[in-house]
């Protein structure tokens, strides 16, 4: 139907479709503090996308998301009746030179998704509603940006929440460095609104938070098949009473070689996120603010730990033993910035902590061993992960090593 459609509008209308199951086990949820989980995750999505013009894109996405053996508790990070997903316009200049804009709702992904990302693990995905006016020439593009996430609303239509958005410019340079792609970006984070980001009042004026965000990254070739990625950002401002400071970086390194005639790729990466020195100190902030990071996979595929106050240390290898079948061995090691600041959850939530930083800093490790299967318009995979933790953990919660085993299908067209 796809192909029919497109073939006889000649490309200008097209749609899509996509239905995806997972059904996973978590035990030893939050290093035991809550119950263990058997659920299956239940995601189909309808697209449809309308080209009059090379320059104009009308597009929308439905998205009706499950948790069929939940229950009728699921929280609304996991189920959401059927929703308009998407929904924008967007105009582009007929060449590569010229201004631009794209307004309405839709899924977004800045670099790698550190700050601002639309994460497909999950049975919902971030959804953001945007403005972005933009300017492309053949060496360089600047975006000027508005967006705020929406927030799922059981029973009713989603609606994006106003008090809590990012605005700034995002600039891009391909190919500035020997083929190395740059980009520089403002970001300026606003919460104003009850039980803002440190939970305050709106009476002490403790509820808002206006972080600026000064980064930029690199990517791109090296010598000898080796390719790699760099980016670093730089926050000031105020969470709640507190005076913010704070920074984090990622870097890393792929190659590509043969074992047998098949391909094996190999990462390692690099992650540090800064913590507070003190977070009884109400006049102070140091923990990176990571925003609305897409973070699956980035700390371990169990998703336990967003990019705040962390050390990680990150090693992949790829193994394709057919041009369907993947095998992926990945191995992170945590330790925490700061002794005295916690750990946080992966949407940036605190986990546990030791204020006189007497539990030490290692957090722990975790293995995962995941495995994809591709034919046609279906892709079958499953996985293990378990973490074993270390002595922040073992002294700060229950101490009970998590493990996750999972297996999903998605067919799409």
């Amino acid at each position: 139907m796809a192909d029919w459609l497109s073939t006889e509008t000649d490309g200008k209308w097209k749609v899509g479709f996509e239905t995806r199951g997972r059904y996973e086990t978590k035990y030893g949820q939050t290093f035991g503090r809550d119950v263990d989980l058997e659920t299956g995750l239940i995601r189909n999505r309808l697209s449809l996308s309308f080209n009059p013009y090379k320059w104009l894109k009308i597009s929308a996405m439905a998205q009706d998301s499950r948790a069929p053996w939940f229950g009728r508790s699921a929280p609304n990070s996991l189920r959401d009746q059927i929703d308009l997903h998407e929904s924008y316009l967007e105009i582009t200049p007929p060449s590569k030179k010229g201004f631009g804009f794209t307004i309405g709702r839709m899924m977004v992904n800045y670099g790698d998704g550190r700050l601002i990302g639309s994460p497909q693990w999950g049975n919902l995905s971030r959804t953001f509603d945007r403005a972005r006016f933009f300017y492309t020439s053949p060496v360089f593009q600047t975006e000027l940006i508005y967006l705020s996430p929406i927030k799922v609303r059981l029973g009713e239509f989603n609606k994006p929440v106003l008090g809590d958005h990012v605005w700034g410019i995002y600039n891009t340079f391909p190919n500035l460095l020997r083929k190395s792609t740059v980009e520089a970006y403002f970001l300026k984070h606003d919460q104003n609104r009850q039980g803002g980001f440190v939970g305050g009042t709106r009476a002490l004026g403790t509820d808002r938070l206006g972080v600026r965000t000064y980064g930029g990254r690199i990517t791109g070739p090296l010598a000898a098949g080796w390719k790699y990625a760099m980016e670093g950002a730089l926050q000031e401002g105020f969470v709640g009473a507190a005076q913010h400071r704070a920074g984090a970086w990622s870097s890393n390194v792929t190659r590509r070689t043969l074992y047998s005639g098949k391909p094996i790729d190999f990462t390692a990466e690099y992650k540090f996120a800064s913590g507070s020195k003190n977070p009884l100190d109400s006049t102070r902030s140091g923990t990176f603010d990571q925003m609305y990071a897409a973070n699956h996979d980035k700390f371990g595929h169990e998703d336990l730990f967003g990019w705040r106050n962390l050390h990680n240390l990150r090693l992949l290898a790829t193994h394709g033993l057919t041009k369907a079948v993947s095998i992926n061995v990945m191995n992170n090691q945590i330790w925490l910035a700061s002794a005295r600041d916690g750990i946080y959850s992966n949407p940036g939530r605190l986990i546990a902590r030791s204020a006189n930083g007497s539990a030490g800093r290692r957090v722990g490790q975790e293995t995962d061993v995941f495995l994809t299967l591709k034919y046609q318009h279906f892709l079958l995979g499953g996985g293990y992960g378990h973490f074993s933790s270390g002595g922040f953990i073992r002294q700060t919660t229950p101490g009970v090593n998590p493990i996750y085993l999972y297996l999903f299908h998605t067919y799409s067209f």
